[in-house]
């Protein structure tokens, strides 16, 4: 059901409007899975100079199990702030501009911690 205005203009249905609910569910799923051995990680660190922790992060596991949990935080931090930005932000520009900024500084979030997690796990 159509009405004449969105006929006219060709306006309807994208078929993918589920696709950001699905996305941020799949990766709020991947962070309740992966927030326990972090939780446990972390508590291993607690105490820990600078040589120990280093000692512990260098263990392949652990680092694989930290980067993946970055990487589902850092998405579901993307979309939902978009979803956000996209729902009550009502001026174009403002809003194109958000999302910009939004995509950028959670790519650079996840990218600097990931770049710190693997570079302790080297032992460099």
């Amino acid at each position: 059901m159509r009405t004449p205005l969105g006929r006219v203009r060709n306006l309807g249905s994208s078929h993918s409007g589920t696709t950001d609910f699905w996305r941020q569910r799949l990766t709020a799923v991947a962070m309740t899975l992966l927030i326990v051995p972090v939780i446990v990680i972390v508590l291993m660190l607690i105490g820990r100079n600078h040589a120990g922790a280093a000692q512990i992060l260098g263990s392949i596991p652990i680092a694989i199990i930290l980067v993946l949990f970055i990487i589902a935080s850092a998405w579901h931090m993307k979309i939902g702030m978009q979803i956000i930005i996209e729902d009550y932000v009502h001026n174009e520009t403002l809003k194109l501009v958000g999302v910009m900024a939004n995509n950028f500084f959670c790519i650079a979030v996840a990218l600097s911690s990931i770049y710190a997690i693997l570079k302790l796990s080297s032992g460099v």
